[in-house]
């Protein structure tokens, strides 16, 4: 029996598509190994994961899923070699540019969710500009974290709470979990349902610390750029065989 049924037409079958998860976050790791295992420069690697991301986030469009958040850059990962970091940055640069012009046709929204003040003005303004159209659009949304950390996430929403509480805004008692949530890069998106790591890796490498608190895990071996609609089907089939208590029995 196949799992999946798509609206549109997909190639992972027909089935029962109502037990999908509402947000599927996924850890793009594997890129520089998988080119090191060809022989390749990592910057290749980086090159077949971002078309890895665009397979999978058309996939989960097409197959109904509202939202995706990928992994692009962490707020360590400037700690790679330069011209890594310069190569990745460009590989993004170009998929924005691409996604401008197919958003709206597509029906494809796209966030870039992380501090972005250390980007290159031209960057930045093709964040605004895909922004923008994204407020027109109201479909799928594929969320890409870009100089993000889960740390550095909750220590700015703390700061901007404390603040707004010295000048008299908010008082310290009023503070809830829904409030403080506000205060996140990912204000207005529901917290993830389940969480994909690729690479044989088993941590969270300091990702949606906050919104994780009662999100399922998948881990695979796959490699990101190996990654495609049948090893997310398995994720999304082992998911809906575990049962959900949110810490209740």
């Amino acid at each position: 029996m196949t799992l999946f049924h798509s609206k549109k037409k997909s190639t992972a079958g027909t089935g029962d598509f109502n037990r999908l998860p509402r947000h599927i976050a996924i850890i793009m790791d594997g890129n520089g190994r998988w080119a090191q295992r060809r022989g390749l420069p990592r910057t290749a690697g980086h090159a077949a994961g971002a078309e890895a991301f665009r397979t999978i986030a058309t996939y989960c469009r097409d197959i109904g899923l509202p939202y995706l958040t990928v992994y692009a850059f962490s707020t360590e990962n400037w700690s790679r070699p330069p011209e890594e970091v310069a190569a990745i940055m460009r590989l993004l640069e170009k998929y924005l540019a691409e996604a401008i012009e197919k958003m709206e046709r597509e029906n494809m929204r796209l966030r870039i969710l992380g501090d972005l003040t250390p980007l290159a003005p031209e960057f930045r303004d093709l964040v605004t500009r895909t922004n923008r159209i994204s407020e027109t659009l109201h479909d799928f949304q594929a969320n890409i974290c870009l100089n993000y950390g889960g740390r550095d996430e909750i220590l700015k929403a703390a700061s901007v709470f404390a603040s707004e509480c010295l000048e008299g805004k908010r008082s310290p008692s009023s503070l809830t979990p829904e409030l403080f949530s506000s205060y996140l890069t990912t204000a207005g998106l529901p917290d993830p349902d389940l969480i994909i790591r690729p690479s044989g890796e088993i941590r969270v490498s300091n990702f949606l610390l906050w919104q994780s608190a009662y999100a399922e895990y998948y881990f695979t071996d796959t490699l990101w750029p190996d990654f495609g609609k049948e090893e997310l089907n398995r994720a999304i089939a082992d998911f809906q065989g575990r049962s959900r208590r949110f810490g209740g029995i």
